[in-house]
């Protein structure tokens, strides 16, 4: 079905940014509510907040920020008196703190429209979108412009290991935010990207995500539809010229489309790519002129996709090409995405966002190019409202096949209201990719998957953990179990 049409909805009239001191985030741990707490508070606001089951990287960075947070939902939450309450997306209509806030007459509005109103006016909005690739993307696109001299403000759903931080508050023009297509709030369930006064957009790539609020690919074709509806007739749109989706809804945008891809006709064309031990090397056309080859140090077909991206909108912001090499050579990535967390008796411990098939499938074949010659273990944790569902089932039966080995952990979801005939059969799963060639298992708990791996992982492996969470902090556990295999064996 349509999602309700109420993208500028607010519970009540936001105050000026004059009268606000203090600030409560119902949700504070999510990706985007705690980077816009921290945002907050360099802005000079007072920020507290609350939310349920926060676990790095989010815990560690509001605690670094001496952020006071607050564990579940309490009506008590509220008697420090805030000016404004920001409900994140995981709120309920009937959340206690929701509720109290009403009660008090608390103004209370969504993150993506305070984010708007406090932040985005008066800057050049550069919004990144699509199914994957939009924290690296973001994070790139920030990077590039800053190392360009345009010292653009940053809002992105993971930590930029560049800027270690979530956000920035750039004293430029260009303002550059993660676009989400996922909710906004109990009271306004249009995407958040709707919000974020769109100038510069990227449409990356789409497909099917977030089975618990979109009901099919339709849905989400419709409310990317009306991001570019949106697109004001002096902006520009970059899509990804590889996706025939992306493609369909540029054909409707009432602005300048810059395509990128390495198909016949992208306006941005990457050729000659080749995966390497260092990330990727490809030849950067534009138009019909070559110019030149790039050092990528991100690994991955769907990263030459993100960098070309971030190249379009640096372009178009008047950086040359020498300068955005320069910037892309110094980029360390985000924090899990292929980031590297440890090694011990000569087992690489690798932690990744990826969940969805897709994101999976290219995140192997990456980690196959860059760690060439060295045993992959893919071990995966369907914890996501979309994985823990059968929609992928078939998917997953094939995207782990580059893998060396596969380990499954069974999803423990708190209140599972999943009925049987939804769920994902990990063990059909299992059956299948055996069937295949494939070394694969799964264990019902983080506690014997942490036993089987540190008895089973030989020197020169490499173990990629992929989860939408922190997988309960599998990768350190891991690496300490390893090392008190190595100091026995010593």
């Amino acid at each position: 079905m349509t999602k309700p049409d109420q993208p500028w909805f607010i519970r009540r009239p936001m105050p000026s940014p004059q009268e606000i001191h203090r600030v409560h985030l119902i949700g504070i741990a999510g990706a985007g509510m705690g980077a816009f707490a921290g945002m907050l508070q360099e802005a000079g606001y007072e920020v507290r907040g609350s939310d349920r089951g926060v676990y790095p990287p989010m815990s560690t960075e509001l605690s670094q920020r001496g952020i006071t947070w607050m564990e579940g939902w309490a009506a008590e939450h509220l008697d420090w008196n805030p000016d404004l309450v920001i409900v994140g997306n995981v709120c309920r209509r009937d959340n206690v703190e929701a509720v109290e806030a009403e009660r008090r007459e608390i103004p209370s509005v969504s993150f993506p429209q305070a984010f708007s109103d406090l932040f985005l006016l008066g800057h050049l909005s550069v919004v990144v979108s699509g199914t994957h690739g939009k924290t690296t993307t973001t994070s790139l696109t920030a990077w590039l412009l800053h190392e360009g001299g345009l010292d653009p403000g940053l809002l992105v759903g993971g930590v930029s290991r560049n800027f270690e931080s979530t956000y920035r508050l750039g004293q430029g023009a260009p303002f550059v935010v993660e676009g989400d297509e996922y909710d906004t709030a109990y009271f306004d369930k249009g995407p958040k990207f709707l919000h974020y006064r769109p100038e510069l957009t990227i449409l990356n790539n789409i497909e099917f995500d977030h089975a618990d609020i979109y009901d099919s690919l339709d849905e989400i074709v419709e409310n990317f539809d009306r991001l570019i509806d949106i697109l004001p007739s002096g902006g520009v749109l970059f899509a990804n010229a590889d996706d025939p989706l992306v493609m369909a809804r540029a054909a409707r945008a009432g602005c300048r489309v810059v395509t990128y891809g390495f198909g016949e006709g992208a306006t941005l064309r990457a050729t000659d790519v080749v995966p390497c031990k260092t990330g990727c090397d490809f030849v950067l056309h534009q138009g019909n002129v070559c110019l030149g080859a790039v050092s990528s140090p991100l690994a991955g077909r769907h990263n030459v996709w993100n960098t070309l991206a971030a190249f379009g909108v640096g372009f178009e912001l008047g950086l040359d090409f020498a300068t955005l090499c320069r910037g892309l050579a110094t980029f360390l990535g985000t924090k899990k995405r292929q980031e590297e967390k440890g090694e011990a008796a000569g087992v690489l411990i690798v932690d990744d966002y990826a969940h969805h098939p897709t994101a999976i499938d290219e995140t192997i074949r990456a980690l196959k190019a860059r760690y060439e010659g060295r045993p992959l273990w893919a071990v995966y944790e369907p914890k996501s409202n979309t994985a823990r569902r059968n929609i992928h089932q078939q998917e997953y039966a094939r995207c782990f096949v580059a893998a060396d080995h596969v380990r499954f952990a069974r999803p423990f979801v708190k209140e599972d209201k999943l009925l049987d005939d939804q769920k994902l059969d990990l063990d059909r799963v299992v059956t299948e990719l055996r069937a295949a060639g494939v070394d694969a298992d799964h264990r019902d708990s983080i506690e014997s998957l942490v036993a089987h791996l540190a008895e089973a992982t030989q020197s020169g492996d490499v173990v990629v953990f992929m989860s939408s969470s922190g997988f309960d902090g599998i990768h350190e556990r891991l690496v300490e179990a390893l090392r008190v295999r190595a100091h026995s064996a010593s």
